[in-house]
């Protein structure tokens, strides 16, 4: 149940239906948005939902969407309902552009049925009737036109038709050549009167051309002349063109008889693409409007996080300004939200918000909020919002808000959610205070949700001691004074009267002599709300600075935790990886001093050749300083000891021979000398320090250090806080530089274009980025970055 029924009006429903209307392609999802009724069953409602989000994921993600020909296919149902009636060729083009699209859409999603799961609900079972678009493809070509050859009839008429206007033009083309000849005309063409072709003779010479007059000039001084050789010729002309129109409508007709067991099922593709449509429709305006789906529950709570009217979100984007958010909670506890603070603070925009995304949500649309939102369900909505005074009903503005309470003391109940703007008002303060609270406390022992707005302070005060109700207030910068438009619940604002008077400029007497008629005990319960106030907003600033920094804190322990993990996970792996990049290193080296060497003696030691080729070679030994420098320290990680292998005791330069290995020790051989030595104490020999009657080739087993082959090129930083995404997208840069890649995609949704703005002011000056350009608009337009590298 919705409450008035000018709720739609009120909330601003109205424009966003016309919003979603907009984004229609068609008349029958058109049609579908003026009948959308207000939703209240849970497994319908999250069908609903599921549906819109999917197709927006696919949309922003997913490859183009079959919409081209989304025709109306139940017009042909009535059309050709009657026997012996047939369907015109250009409903028949339109019946198959239409069967074509529903085809492919039942293609699409039959390919994706594991992706989007609920959007394939859609179809119903439907599947496409290949019968039905062969028969109409017998008769009509892929542009939808008629075919020459759909009968042997229509063959034989159209090849006579093509003779007789081959002679009528012959014979008309003599007759006009011999006009001018004569001088009868001073036209360069012939013309079309009636649709039959004419000679334009002067005046002068009308007697001249024996023929039928068709029409003459506005002025009287051309005649138009079918020539009397020609006549016969064009009334032939026109018979077979009568015969043609009757043989294509015979064939009309046999087709509109063939295909007219198929009307239901043209009924269900025509419904089919509807709703298609529709979920479309919606899922366009949740892009436009940067909208979610939150985490739906049955039971009518609902906890906003980082709401946003939208409305007021398109409009401020369109001025280039930024929307602050609104976090609220209605939960079993805290069933009534009861709003106060100073005037245009944003008491009316916080409860328009509630009341606009709650109908959206329940109307099937995704609302503009974080999508870890939770958001139930009501059965009712009940609200009373600007002045509904009427001089037919003889209802005063009081009268009116009465009209309302008693509505809602009779109807409501725990399933409905109320909505009261300066709750109270209208009448004396002394007595609509009282009448007010007593509405508040019958509503709240109904169990009823909802946000109240008011000034009243003993609505406060009855709030502040019942439960069931919390206060909640719209912080105001008391230095400033500004709003600051951020709801706070749990304590009561100050209206700010004398505050804002005084900025103002209402002369300080006038403001002493109000002060005086307020009373001591008024006077000292706003001064305390004032202190609150500014206690709340430094409590808030501390809070805001905290959070950033434990943020930043957990990211990096967590970033700390996940490379310790993976050093731990692939140590073994990232030691055989170094042994095989030194080795490769050191076998390079050898092999560039064997040339070197082989190149001096081939030159004869010629002295120019032999300091260019040390040279080279100095300039290449020096690229391998700092890995040279830390090769000890890489042989040494994990040495895989074996039996009979020489090694050499770091500590005293002694080389030995394996002779045992037990767990972290090992027996070996010096001369004959045997001795237990630590494992850590030891490294492999090298060749040279090998005896000679000993020596071997060594080597070490190695694979390559590889690169993480789960790097993705694309990058979804939505949801996250400006400075948590520098900090990864600044190591995702440079994993991708490293490993190569040219182009990037970075997920940033469009929002309030803050994120956007500060992702794109960090990659701008990196060297490595060439160019920075939105997503195409069908696949998420500049709610994607393309990073383009060097």
């Amino acid at each position: 149940m919705l409450y008035p029924e000018n709720i739609y009006e009120k909330l601003g429903f109205n424009e966003i239906r016309a919003l979603l209307k907009s984004h229609c392609i068609s008349t029958m999802g058109a049609n579908l948005v003026e009948n959308l009724q207000f939703q209240s069953n849970f497994e319908i409602l999250k069908r609903y939902l599921n549906q819109a989000q999917e197709f927006k994921n696919l949309i922003e993600q997913d490859k183009p969407f079959p919409n081209v020909q989304f025709n109306d296919l139940k017009q042909a149902t009535i059309t050709g309902k009657i026997p012996g009636s047939y369907l015109p060729e250009e409903d028949f083009s339109n019946l198959y552009f239409g069967l074509i699209t529903v085809s492919q859409c039942i293609l699409y999603f039959k390919e994706k049925e594991e992706k989007y799961p609920s959007l394939i609900q859609l179809l119903g079972g439907l599947e496409t009737d290949k019968q039905l678009i062969k028969s109409i493809e017998l008769i009509f070509d892929p542009k939808g036109k008629l075919k020459e050859n759909a009968s042997r009839e229509l063959v034989k008429l159209n090849g006579d038709l093509t003779k007789a206007e081959n002679e009528v033009r012959k014979r008309m083309d003599h007759s006009f050549k011999n006009a001018q000849k004569e001088g009868w005309t001073n036209e360069s063409n012939l013309t079309i009167r009636d649709g039959r072709l004419v000679i334009p003779i002067l005046a002068e010479h009308k007697r001249k051309m024996k023929g039928y007059v068709h029409d003459e000039s506005s002025t009287g001084q051309t005649l138009f002349v079918e020539p009397a050789e020609v006549f016969e010729l064009n009334n032939k002309l026109r018979d077979l063109e009568f015969a043609k129109r009757r043989e294509i409508i015979k064939i009309l007709i046999a087709l509109t008889d063939e295909i007219r067991p198929y009307f239901p099922q043209l009924i269900a593709y025509h419904n089919l693409l509807a709703r298609i449509d529709l979920v479309r429709a919606k899922a366009f305006l949740a892009i436009q409007l940067n909208a979610n789906m939150p985490l739906l529950v049955s039971k009518p709570i609902l906890s906003y996080k980082n709401a946003r009217h939208p409305l007021l979100y398109l409009s401020h984007k369109k001025d280039g300004k930024e929307i602050i958010p609104l976090d609220i909670s209605i939960s079993e506890n805290e069933k009534i939200i009861l709003v106060s603070g100073p005037n245009a603070g944003g008491k009316s925009v916080c409860l328009k918000t509630v009341g606009l995304l709650q109908l959206m949500l329940q109307f099937g649309l995704l609302i503009p909020l974080r999508a870890d939102s939770e958001v139930g369900i009501f059965k009712n909505m009940m609200i009373d919002i600007g002045d509904d005074q009427s001089i037919e009903s003889d209802l005063s503005t009081y009268s009116a808000h009465l009209t309302k309470m008693k509505y809602f003391v009779e109807f409501a109940n725990n399933d409905t959610l109320i909505l009261i703007d300066e709750f109270g008002t209208g009448t004396d303060p002394q007595f609509g205070g009282p009448i007010a609270e007593a509405v508040l406390e019958v509503l709240n022992k109904k169990n009823v949700r909802g946000v109240i707005t008011t000034h009243y302070s003993n609505l406060k005060l009855f709030a502040n001691i019942t439960d069931g109700i919390a206060n909640a207030s719209m912080l105001f910068d008391a230095e400033a004074m500004q709003p600051l438009y951020l709801l706070q619940i749990g304590k009561p604002g100050s209206s700010y009267a004398f505050e804002i008077a005084e900025k103002i400029g209402l002369p300080k007497s006038l403001l002493i002599l109000a002060k005086s008629k307020a009373g001591n005990n008024q006077q000292r319960a706003d001064e305390m709300l004032v202190t609150l106030e500014k206690e709340k907003k430094i409590l808030l600033d501390a809070k805001i600075a905290s959070d950033k920094q434990e943020r930043k804190l957990n990211f990096l322990m967590d970033e700390n935790q996940k490379t310790k993990e993976f050093l731990d996970d692939n140590k073994k792996e990232l030691i055989k990886a170094a042994k095989a990049e030194a080795k490769l290193l050191l076998q390079n080296a050898n092999k560039l001093i064997e040339n070197t060497i082989s190149d001096i003696k081939s030159s004869g030691a010629d002295k120019q050749t032999t300091t260019i080729k040390r040279k080279v070679l100095q300039d290449e030994l020096k690229k391998l300083e700092p890995v040279a420098s830390v090769l000890p320290e890489i042989l040494k990680q994990e040495i895989t000891f074996s039996v009979d292998m020489y090694v050499k005791v770091s500590d005293s330069g002694a080389i030995g021979k394996v002779l045992e290995i037990s767990k972290d020790k090992v027996v070996i051989a010096i001369g004959e000398l045997r001795s237990v030595v630590k494992k850590n104490r030891l490294v492999p020999a090298e060749k040279e320090e090998i005896p000679k009657m000993e020596k071997t080739i060594s080597g070490y087993q190695s694979t390559a250090i590889e690169q993480n082959v789960r790097f993705s090129p694309q990058l979804d930083l939505r949801g996250k806080r400006g400075e948590e995404s520098l900090i990864i997208l600044e190591k995702y840069i440079d994993n991708a530089v490293m490993m190569g890649f040219s182009n990037l995609r970075i997920l940033h949704g469009k929002g309030d274009g803050i994120l956007r703005k500060l992702i794109r002011n960090y990659l701008s000056p990196l060297k490595s980025v060439v160019k920075l350009e939105d997503e195409h608009a069908d696949r998420g337009g500049d709610g994607i970055t393309y990073v383009y590298l060097k």
